[in-house]
C-alpha cells in the first residue's frame, strides 16, 4: 500500500508578478505628474513670493533683503487701504445676497413646480458665464446714455436714476449687485440638493403635527442642511477674496479708487507700476484673507469627521 505524498509545495515567490506590480503602481504613476505640480504651484511659488515681498525686487526680481519695509509700505497706502475695506463690504453683502438669493430660489423650485428643469437651468445659467461677460453686459445696463436709466427715462419718467457706477458712492455696490446675479444659482444648486436630501419621514412627521410650510423649513429642514450653509459661505468667500475680472470689465476700480480690490492693486502694483516687491507683499496679504477662512474650515471639517468616527 503506497502512502500518500504529504510534500508541501514549495512558496511562491514573494516577489509579486511584474504586473501585480504595476498595477499596484498606476494610480500613484497617474497622480504623480499632478500631485508634483500642484506642490510646486502651491507651496513653492507661494514661498517665492513670500520671499519676493520681504526683498528689494522693483521691476525684475531681485534678492536683497529688506524686510517688511514693503508691507509697511502697502498699509501706508490710501489705495489698498480702500480696496482691503470694498473687499469685506463686497464679502459681507455679496456673500449673504447670494445665499439669501440662492436659497429662495430653491425653496421655490422645491415645491414642485411646473417646467422645474427649466426653471433651473434659468437660474444656473449666469454661472456658465464668465465673470468678464457678465461685467461687460451689466456696464452696457449701468451706462446712464444707453442701459436701463436711458430706457426708463424714454417711457417718461424722467427723473429715474440707475447710473450706479457713476457715482463713487454707489459704484461698490452696482458691483455686488452684479456678482450676486452671477452667483445665486450656484447657491440655488447647493441648496436644492439639500433640501431634497432631507429625510421626508422628517417633513411628514412635522406636517402631522400641524407646522405650516414656513415652520416646517425653518424649524426641521433649514436646521437639517446647516452644513450646506458654511460650505456655500466658504466657497463664495474664495470667490469674493479673488475678485478680480469682474470689476475690472464692470469698472475699472473706478470711478477713481472707489472700486479697487486687493487683485486689481496686485495687478497694477507688478504689472503696471513695476514694483513686484511691494505687489508680492499685497499677494501674501490676499492669502493671509483666504487662509483666515480655509484653515478654520479644514479644521472644523476635521473635527467633525473625527467626532463622527467616535459616534460610530
Amino acid at each position: 500500500m503506497s502512502t500518500p505524498d504529504l510534500t508541501v509545495p514549495v512558496a511562491a515567490s514573494a516577489a509579486p508578478p511584474w504586473r501585480e506590480r504595476l498595477t499596484t503602481m498606476a494610480p500613484v504613476l497617474l497622480l504623480a505628474p499632478s500631485l508634483v505640480a500642484s506642490f510646486i504651484y502651491v507651496f513653492v511659488f507661494t514661498l517665492w513670493t513670500l520671499y519676493l515681498s520681504l526683498s528689494n525686487s522693483s521691476l525684475l526680481p531681485t534678492y536683497g533683503f529688506v524686510g517688511v519695509d514693503n508691507y509697511v509700505s502697502l498699509w501706508a497706502n490710501r489705495r489698498w487701504n480702500i480696496a482691503y475695506t470694498n473687499l469685506f463690504l463686497f464679502s459681507a453683502f455679496y456673500i449673504l445676497g447670494s445665499m439669501a438669493v440662492g436659497l429662495l430660489l430653491a425653496i421655490l423650485i422645491d415645491q414642485r413646480v411646473r417646467g422645474e428643469a427649466i426653471w433651473r437651468t434659468i437660474f444656473l445659467y449666469p454661472l456658465a458665464v464668465s465673470f468678464i461677460v457678465t461685467g461687460t453686459v451689466w456696464s452696457w445696463l449701468y451706462n446712464p446714455v444707453d442701459g436701463i436709466q436711458a430706457f426708463v427715462r424714454g417711457l417718461g419718467w424722467s427723473d429715474f436714476s440707475f447710473a450706479l457706477t457713476a457715482n463713487r458712492n454707489t459704484a461698490i455696490y452696482a458691483v455686488i449687485i452684479t456678482g450676486i446675479w452671477q452667483s445665486s444659482g450656484f447657491a440655488m444648486a447647493l441648496f436644492l440638493a439639500g433640501l431634497r436630501s432631507v429625510d421626508p419621514d422628517l417633513v411628514k412627521a412635522a406636517q402631522i403635527d400641524g407646522a405650516s410650510t414656513f415652520r416646517t423649513y425653518r424649524k426641521v429642514i433649514l436646521p437639517t442642511i446647516a452644513p450646506i450653509f458654511l460650505a456655500v459661505a466658504v466657497i463664495q468667500i474664495q470667490f469674493a477674496i479673488k475678485t478680480f475680472d469682474l470689476v475690472a470689465a464692470l469698472t475699472r476700480g473706478g470711478p477713481g479708487v472707489s472700486t479697487t480690490f486687493p487683485a486689481i492693486y496686485v495687478y497694477d502694483l507688478m504689472f503696471q507700476r513695476g514694483q513686484i516687491g511691494e505687489g508680492a507683499a499685497a499677494a501674501m496679504m490676499m492669502l493671509a484673507a483666504l487662509a483666515v477662512v480655509l484653515v478654520p474650515y479644514s479644521l472644523w471639517i476635521v473635527w467633525r469627521r473625527q467626532a463622527e468616527g467616535r459616534d460610530g
